[in-house]
């Protein structure tokens, strides 16, 4: 088992930047590979990027791509979201989820997730 903790969400203003952790705690001698996912009010929870257990693999949804950034580090058991330019549409609880490494590469989908995070809410206004 592990107990996944996200923090850093908060409310901003368009442009601004949160960065989010994640922490790990429990079975972390595993390799787990983590994705971030989000749940905006009245929507399905989505992909938003995702890391590989060493950290040399990363996916991102485009709307992510030069906006956010993800990132681990395995000696404190937590992965990051970093996030700039923050758009009203990027309001969301954001979720950390942990993937037991199968060598099956990145999962874009919740349903091979196994562990998540309580979620953390990020608010962004105009």
């Amino acid at each position: 088992q592990v107990q996944l903790v996200e923090s850093g969400g908060g409310a901003v203003q368009a442009g601004g930047s949160l960065r989010l952790s994640c922490a790990a705690s429990g079975r972390t001698s595993s390799r787990y590979n983590m994705g971030w996912f989000r749940q905006a009010p009245g929507k399905e929870r989505e992909f938003v990027t995702a890391i590989n257990w060493a950290g040399t693999r990363i996916y991102s949804t485009d709307s992510a791509k030069g906006r956010f950034a993800i990132s681990r580090d395995n000696a404190k058991n937590t992965v990051y979201l970093q996030m700039n330019n923050l758009k009203p549409e990027d309001t969301a609880v954001y979720y950390c989820a942990a993937d037991l490494e199968s060598g099956l590469g990145l999962k874009l989908s919740q349903i091979d997730y196994a562990f998540w995070g309580q979620g953390t809410q990020v608010t962004v206004s105009s």
